[in-house]
């Protein structure tokens, strides 16, 4: 038996968990089996009639009086003033957990008072006269929120009884049209497809595999994919298939291309140069959170710009040397159709130099590339154009960059073919844009089959009660800082295994979570921080990541006998290295007492409450 037979044969964990994946079954058929589990296992709690008390953690306090024993009151509300108890020890606030009530909402009434602003009793109640109040804008019977005697429960709904039934079948169209990547890699790809056929993009990367060196192509891999993360999610449609074609242009592993710029999008998510869409949303989540103890606070968009900045060096080299030391080299050995290096492996750079009628055209879709960003560029910053200014939750131009890439490669792709000979008329492009689409059904199909996946795991509520069980035990446990940043940080983790949404998970995390550490003085700025972290290291292996199946596809285009398995083995090693070296980053801005950005403490003044 040859060394490289002997290689082949060694049962690390990498290989084991690929050959465990790539014998399940295809991926659609995995998510129409997981389906049929969540419709099962809904029934089964709904049947069980497991409910999930919603608990936040609340001050202890106890009626203030004066030296006499007499109430004090409070002159604005006109009842007793109420103190929080502390802990003789430590001296910060003693807490309990106690049930979240429902609310509903009342008609308001106000107390009829007479000409010297005393109150007018009703004869027959003795009691304040009221009446009801009026809405000055509608003209309509005003509302109050009031707080109720119930609890604030989560249930299960059951998908195989009458309701929950017609729910599947009837949302089943809706699901797969709603399907939040299905649109943008659609479009997104029917420009690229474009510029894909008429030779723009191989050549575009042979230009790019002669400017860079081949020792920075990775880490220039990772970094594109963290910063992509400014356009939100197009990275995900745009990047992988070009950074896999780039190194098989090289005669490297495309799997590896693809894996290094995928960890960048996706693990790497959450950290960027800049401040991007996904900051304001955070901090609105955070902010409501932080509420629950002081009403006053506010989060800032940027307060965690600074460990942001630092993150995104940090997941870059950490990025590079993964695929270096860990991917690359466990693809060496491997053959081409199963993510080993391409063919062309070991050619000489003349050979990828552009011919003379391929730079004109190169020149002519460079201008024209150049026309198109300068004229969505117009459309930005010129007062009063369509894409200037807000679009309500994210700038305009935001809400709008798959059109725009869409674009970007359409028009420089016809330029191109057009100056090559392959366009001579629109029936060459129309015919363009058909292949393009083709070519994309793989993931039409598992887009289906996903969606219907997801949302019948929002539907039944298991996802909210299995992030509502955890983060109450997680919040029970007595720890310190740094040990509940960690703790936080894996329990965000595994949650995202369950609920794939950034925001999704948040809005669920945010009110448990952040007061809870407020009450031991860790700031919601910090809360936030490590929930980030926790969040972007496991998106590459979630299958809740419905851009997973999506790269799948892109994957196996180049590695036709690999599956979910050789996926997911090839991206683990980004998860536990960014895991490992981002907490480890987060510990050590948490000992050094650096501020996380502008307005972003460490500490939270629990006297502030």
């Amino acid at each position: 038996m040859s060394e490289r037979d002997d290689r082949q044969k060694r049962r690390g964990i990498l290989d084991l968990i690929e050959r465990t994946g790539n014998r399940l079954p295809d991926p659609t058929t995995l998510f129409l089996l997981g389906t049929l589990l969540v419709m099962g296992l809904s029934h089964l709690a709904w049947t069980l009639d497991w409910e999930v008390t919603e608990t936040l953690p609340q001050p202890i306090t106890e009626p203030v009086t004066d030296e006499r024993g007499e109430p004090v009151i409070d002159p604005e509300t006109s009842e007793q003033k109420t103190e929080q108890v502390l802990d003789p020890d430590t001296g910060k606030p003693l807490m309990e957990w106690r049930p979240v009530y429902e609310t509903e909402q009342v008609p308001a009434r106000e107390v009829v008072t007479g000409e010297g602003g005393e109150p007018v009793v009703d004869p027959d109640t003795g009691e304040a006269l009221e009446v009801p109040v009026l809405d000055p804008e509608t003209e309509e019977l005003a509302t109050r929120e009031v707080q109720t005697d119930r609890e604030k429960t989560h249930g299960a709904q059951s998908l195989l009884t009458r309701d929950g039934l017609f729910y599947a079948l009837s949302s089943m169209v809706g699901n797969f049209i709603a399907f939040p990547p299905l649109g943008i890699v659609l479009v997104g790809m029917l420009g690229i497809g474009v510029a894909e056929r008429t030779g723009l993009i191989g050549a575009a990367l042979r230009s790019f595999m002669l400017v860079v060196p081949g020792r920075l192509l990775t880490p220039s891999m990772v970094f594109i994919g963290i910063m992509s993360s400014i356009g939100s999610d197009a990275g995900y449609v745009v990047l992988p298939p070009l950074a896999a074609a780039l190194y098989a242009a090289v005669g490297r592993s495309p799997l590896a291309g693809l894996a290094a710029v995928f960890a960048g999008v996706s693990a790497g998510f959450s950290a960027n140069l800049f401040v991007t869409s996904i900051d304001p949303a955070l901090a609105e989540f955070s902010t409501m959170g932080a509420n629950v103890l002081n009403p006053d606070y506010q989060v800032s968009a940027a307060a965690n710009w600074w460990f942001m900045i630092a993150s995104t060096v940090l997941i870059t080299l950490t990025g590079w040397a993964i695929t270096s030391l860990f991917v690359e080299k466990r693809l060496r050995d491997k053959p081409p159709e199963e993510g080993g290096p391409a063919p062309q492996a070991g050619g000489g750079v003349d050979e990828h130099r552009l011919s003379p009628a391929e730079r004109r055209a190169m020149r002519g879709a460079g201008l024209a590339m150049l026309g198109v960003i300068a004229a969505f560029a117009a459309l930005i910053f010129i007062p009063g154009a369509p894409l200037h200014g807000e679009g309500g939750s994210f700038p305009r131009w935001i809400e709008t960059i798959v059109p725009i890439l869409f674009f970007v490669f359409v028009v420089p792709g016809v330029v191109y073919g057009a100056m090559m000979k392959n366009i001579r008329s629109d029936k060459d492009v129309a015919k363009l844009l058909i292949d393009s689409m083709s070519s994309m059904a793989p993931i039409i199909v598992l887009a289906f089959f996903a969606a219907q996946f997801i949302e019948y795991f929002r539907y039944s509520g298991l996802d909210t009660m299995l992030a509502m069980s955890g983060g109450q035990l997680l919040g029970r446990l007595e720890l310190g800082a740094g040990s509940l940043m960690v703790s936080f940080i894996i329990v965000t983790v595994i949650f995202n295994m369950f609920i794939g949404s950034m925001s999704a998970k948040y809005a669920m995390f945010a009110p448990i979570f952040i007061p809870m550490f407020m009450m031991v003085g860790v700031s919601p700025e910090l809360t936030q921080a490590a929930y980030r972290v926790g969040d972007s290291v496991s998106n590459v292996i979630t299958p809740l990541n419905a851009y997973l199946v999506i790269v799948l596809v892109f994957m196996k285009k180049h590695v036709p006998r690999g599956g979910i398995g050789t996926l997911i083995a090839t991206m683990f090693p980004y998860t536990v290295g960014f895991l490992i070296v981002w907490s480890v980053l987060l510990l050590g801005w948490m000992f050094v007492g650096a501020p996380l950005g502008p307005g972003g403490e460490l500490v939270y003044d629990v006297s502030a409450s």
